[in-house]
């Protein structure tokens, strides 16, 4: 039986590497957002300063493992077996659903899923043992640590509500000060900033960032001489920055954003990585005690992990190194962290979420309260304090620019490590995600980042994620129970299956998450926003019309062949794809202001044509969405399959279209205009083909045709091809037309 439990505890170790590549992909957002954001340094810098910060904090974390052994439940209450079942129902269940936000985008509290995660799975074999023993269910209690579970749910409303909140009203009280302007304040304005940022920041490692490591000992004394130290902070930080400033003229928000950088990885690292590895120690840890005792697997009571015990050097090294590669080579990091950019950014552009009845009312709401108080404040000073708000409006190429200014990124790590050591000497339970999440959210809105034409998108996407949150204490508890029964009831085969399980939905996470970034790369290369000349213009297009063209003539001749075959499955694909497709024209459409104010003074004439050329793509787009939607609502609701002589027409046209649309894609992907011609030549002969089509099934209804079905579809993929091949030619006489005068002007 032993073997058993040395095969989980390796299942146990890899799931611990796994679940700290997933946990620093989605809580890296915490320490890199405000320096990403920014632009303040280059990447590289950036991800050097924050894994000297994973490294160190990650060295000196051994303190901190003591809340998997026993901060959830009472360990002297479960025996060996049952504690293993429970381990290993948290881990499999941190992976997936960790995985899960992370494919999303959205950033979670990996604090808050492993402490539920836990209760789950202890609440679950407590109440096996309670059944078992004949005991009132009410006991149950005796196992768990309710105190602590109550915390963790008042640290998630508290830290919402007060992290928006100071995180506003700092940030308005900053920009009423140094305004966007802020690089041309006087240099003492600027050195008085860096002495508070930069003493608030020292705190925070001293207090924080040391939090149950070694070396906490050796500041615990200071915590008794908390005003003096932040006073003496400010007066040698100030003078050290006004020698930066004055000096060596140096930016010092740059230091300040760097410094903020490296405190926010540390204690991300020396605090959150219980999270990830605690859980597999106590497990290891629990096992030798077992193992030295000799007594049976389900009469060995845990209490040995009530004990402290330290974690070794050597395991912590390791696991600093997994949380350093993790930074450097996740892709999914940049995912959640592009969610927090694109709800917190200065600037306009395309929004991530939709908006929701709970986000109009809100915009409503602030709205009218808004008109009130312009109503009651004197003109004069509502204008004075407009002017501190005008913001600065970057020139240059919008890929290259910040989502934020460095006095927002300052702003947004010195009170997330103000609030964060305030919580700690005050022992209170707060999650790092949601108090540097929050302030972030907190400090764009109080910068006039969300204004009326993003303001909804902005609130829905906040309280998208604050129902994440939620969701991912409920989603935890309740799968983590399952998983722990699962294993109970199921044994050894119920851990082999579920490892299996695991696997299997990892990988496709992965193989999703790699499509998902393909999407996003084509969607990228289709719509660049950087174009300023004429030449530009008529290149981005052609490679647009290339694209839209290719993907047309694809999805058409799929649809006839599901049709033909009767293919459920490809039609639904095909479905998707032009949805897809959609999305992309619509992506184009929306940033078209973008495009227009990019342009040259010379080639302010493109505009109307690249507007009119959208229009075109959208008309084919559409035209395909109504074939596409009508083929497969067809074959879903059971009619009947088109004549053969009906396919065999469709077929011919599919043909045809194919030919055309290749001829028409190899143009423009080689901008070889002069070929236009010919390809508007074979207009005629496919709009005769679609007109004797028409005419042939008109005589079908006369004479055999006896389905209004097969009718109304085949009369309505004829039409739109009609009008697909129409919106195709006009595209062609506009592109032409439009070449032939910029080559007329060289």
């Amino acid at each position: 039986m032993e073997q058993i439990y040395i095969i989980m505890l390796v299942a146990l170790a890899v799931l611990a590497a796994i679940d700290l590549m997933v946990g620093v992909s989605n809580d890296a957002v915490n320490f890199l957002n405000s320096a990403i954001g920014s632009k303040a340094v280059s990447l590289r810098t950036i991800l050097i300063v924050a894994s000297l910060g994973v490294a160190v904090g990650a060295v000196f974390s051994s303190g901190m493992m003591e809340v998997a052994r026993k901060g959830i439940f009472v360990p002297s209450e479960f025996y060996f077996d049952e504690i293993m079942i429970i381990f290993m129902a948290v881990m499999i269940t941190d992976i997936l659903l960790l995985d899960f936000f992370n494919t999303l985008g959205m950033p979670t509290s990996t604090t808050v899923s492993v402490v539920f995660e836990l209760l789950g799975a202890a609440v679950v074999m407590a109440v096996v043992k309670v059944v078992s023993k004949g005991d009132a269910l009410s006991t149950v209690v005796n196992y768990i640590n309710t105190e602590k579970a109550t915390e963790i749910i008042v640290g998630i409303l508290l830290s919402v509500v007060i992290s928006f909140t100071v995180g506003a009203i700092v940030q308005y009280f900053s920009r009423m000060l140094l305004t966007f302007n802020f690089e041309k304040k006087a240099k003492w304005v600027g050195a008085l900033f860096g002495g508070f940022a930069l003493a608030a920041i020292t705190y925070f490692i001293i207090i924080k960032g040391l939090k149950g490591t070694a070396l906490e000992k050796a500041v615990k004394s200071f915590k008794d001489q908390t005003a003096l130290i932040l006073l003496i902070s400010f007066v040698f930080w100030s003078m050290v920055s006004f020698v930066i400033v004055k000096g060596l003229k140096k930016d010092i928000y740059k230091i300040i954003i760097i410094v903020g950088t490296f405190a926010l990885a540390l204690a991300f690292a020396g605090n959150d990585l219980v999270n990830f590895i605690g859980v597999p120690i106590a497990a290891w840890q629990s096992y030798e005690a077992w193992v030295a005792s000799g007594a049976p697997a389900s009469g060995f009571a845990m209490s040995v992990l009530a004990e402290k015990v330290s974690t070794p050097t050597l395991l912590l090294i390791i696991a600093g190194g997994i949380m350093v590669a993790t930074l450097w080579f996740s892709k999914k990091s940049m995912n959640v962290l592009e969610t927090e950019q694109n709800l917190s950014r200065q600037s306009e552009g395309s929004e991530k979420y939709s908006s929701n009845v709970f986000s109009r009312l809100i915009v409503r709401g602030a709205m009218y309260l808004g008109h009130g108080v312009s109503f009651l404040m004197p003109k004069q000073l509502q204008e004075k304090i407009d002017k501190r708000f005008e913001a600065i409006e970057y020139k240059g190429k919008r890929s290259e620019q910040p989502m934020f200014d460095m006095v927002r990124a300052s702003v947004n790590l010195v009170v997330a490590a103000v609030l964060i050591s305030i919580a700690t000497s005050m022992k209170l339970p707060l999650s790092t995600t949601y108090v540097t999440f929050m302030v972030a959210m907190g400090s764009s809105f109080a910068d006039r980042a969300w204004d009326r034409e993003s303001a909804v998108y902005r609130i829905a996407g906040v309280l998208n994620v604050i129902g994440g949150w939620f969701f991912t204490a409920i989603a935890a508890f309740i799968a983590s129970a399952l998983v722990a029964y699962t294993l109970y009831i199921g044994e050894v085969y119920a851990f082999f299956g579920l490892m299996i399980l695991v696997a299997v939905l990892f990988y496709r996470s992965n193989q999703h998450h790699k499509v998902k970034m393909q999407e996003k790369e084509e969607m990228k290369t289709l719509n660049r926003e950087d174009i300023v000349t004429i030449h530009e213009v008529i290149n981005e297009s052609s490679d647009q019309v290339a694209k839209i063209v290719g993907k047309t003539n694809k999805i058409y001749s799929e649809i006839v062949a599901g049709l033909s075959l009767q293919d459920l499955p490809s039609l639904k694909e095909n479905r998707k794809s032009v949805k897809k497709l959609e999305k992309q024209v619509d992506e184009l459409k929306s940033n078209v202001y973008y495009f227009i104010k990019n342009l040259d003074e010379t080639s302010v004439e493109a505009s109307k044509f690249y507007i009119l050329i959208l229009g075109y793509i959208q008309d084919i787009v559409q035209s395909t969405s109504y074939i596409a939607q009508n083929s497969y609502s067809h074959i879903n609701n059971n009619h009947k399959q088109l004549k053969f002589n009906q396919l065999r027409e469709l077929k011919t046209i599919e043909l045809e279209i194919s030919i055309l649309f290749k001829d028409i894609e190899d143009i423009f992907n080689s901008k070889k205009f002069e070929n236009i011609n010919k390809a508007l030549i074979e207009k005629t002969k496919v709009l005769h083909t679609i007109s004797d089509l028409v005419q042939a099934q008109i005589t079908r209804i006369r004479t055999t045709e006896n389905s209004p079905k097969n009718s109304k579809l085949y009369f309505g993929i004829l039409l739109e091809t009609n009008d697909l091949i129409k919106a195709t030619m006009n595209l062609l006489e506009m592109f032409q037309e439009f070449n032939k005068h910029v080559e007329s002007k060289k």
